[in-house]
């Protein structure tokens, strides 16, 4: 085990030097002057050559990259062209948030689409099957930026039941411990303070799970009708064993690896693309800054979050990969 976590470690190494040189050549391939951004469009030649040359825009773009390797190597993510302050700072203040947010949306679809999948797979055919395996279509299908609006239309402007945007409501107090609002309120015991945060994770929470939730429906039951027709299930099943037990016990043990993949990726694929949700609902996640930064021409945003994005996506990944382990023994890492 320790040897197959030691290498995976090591191919993280060329896989974020191929992240690495993507995003730089995708970044600066973009249309588009970030001393221009900065200083507007009646700034005169002069301050933008001046601003260019302070920023090491006019270098080669080997050289620029190379810099950008070696501050990489030093732990050095850059400053930021908009705020002039630190990328790690301005990441570690925004990171929380879009974990705490991709948790959420992910708690969400794994209970609700493990337990659509399992009870459509049990009860095949029947109403709730179809009921529920034509959700899952729809939730595939339904684009998140319609889904969210529709759900602030509904759920904030006519009913008033929930926030449509942001993290906390104005005059709530939260005090930052993990940095992660909802567990932070649970553990100073402040009910109220976990209340409002939990409203206002409700509706960006359900929109960002759509899909994901769908998809683990859709393999839960694939996998469980597939582990069903077993001989062992059957045997389990005539020997008088209560049927939560064969189901539970039994079928979805089994069942669960290629739900387990599914779950890993999409909670990747979650991380990295709450860029949407983000924006809709003005959640301060770096989803939301990732966006803001592309349209700023913000070079070192840009490059350094996706790199972040990149080794946590890797490591959800190795984590997936372990839980094989644990789940079936008989799967061999090594």
């Amino acid at each position: 085990m320790l040897n197959y976590i030691i290498r995976r470690l090591v191919m993280l190494i060329p896989v974020l030097l191929g992240v690495s040189i993507l995003t730089f050549s995708m970044i600066h391939m973009i249309p588009g002057d970030p001393a221009r951004s900065m200083l507007g469009t009646k700034a005169n030649e002069k301050a933008l050559t001046e601003l260019r040359e302070e920023l090491g825009l006019n270098d080669p773009y080997l050289v620029q990259y190379g810099k950008f390797l070696g501050d990489l190597a030093q732990g050095d993510l850059g400053t930021s062209f908009k705020t002039k302050a630190p990328v790690s700072d301005e990441l570690e203040s925004r990171l929380p948030a879009t974990i705490e947010l991709t948790l959420f949306a992910m708690a969400i679809a794994m209970v609700v689409g493990v337990l659509a999948g399992v009870i459509s797979a049990v009860k095949q055919y029947s109403w709730f099957d179809n009921l529920s395996m034509t959700g899952a279509l729809f939730g595939v299908s339904i684009p998140i930026f319609w889904l969210g609006l529709m759900m602030i239309w509904l759920f904030s402007v006519k009913l008033g039941w929930l926030p449509a945007s942001g993290r906390l409501s104005s005059g709530v107090e939260i005090e930052a411990i993990t940095h992660f609002y909802l567990l932070d309120s649970i553990l100073t015991l402040n009910w109220s303070g976990f209340a409002d945060v939990f409203k206002h994770l409700l509706m960006p929470g359900v929109a960002l799970a759509t899909i994901p939730m769908a998809i683990i429906a859709l393999m839960t039951r694939s996998s469980m009708l597939e582990v069903m027709n077993q001989d062992y299930i059957r045997t389990a099943d005539a020997k008088g064993l209560a049927t939560y037990l064969v189901v539970f016990q039994h079928a979805l043990k089994n069942a669960f690896l290629p739900v387990l993949t599914v779950i890993g990726l999409q909670f990747g694929f979650l991380l990295g693309g709450a860029v949407l949700t983000e924006t809709i609902f003005s959640w301060p996640g770096i989803g939301r800054f990732v966006l803001q930064s592309i349209l700023a021409r913000d070079y070192p945003v840009v490059q350094s979050t996706i790199l972040v994005i990149a080794v946590i996506f890797v490591f959800v990944n190795l984590i997936t990969d372990i839980l094989y382990k644990y789940i079936d023994p008989r799967i061999s890492l090594d």
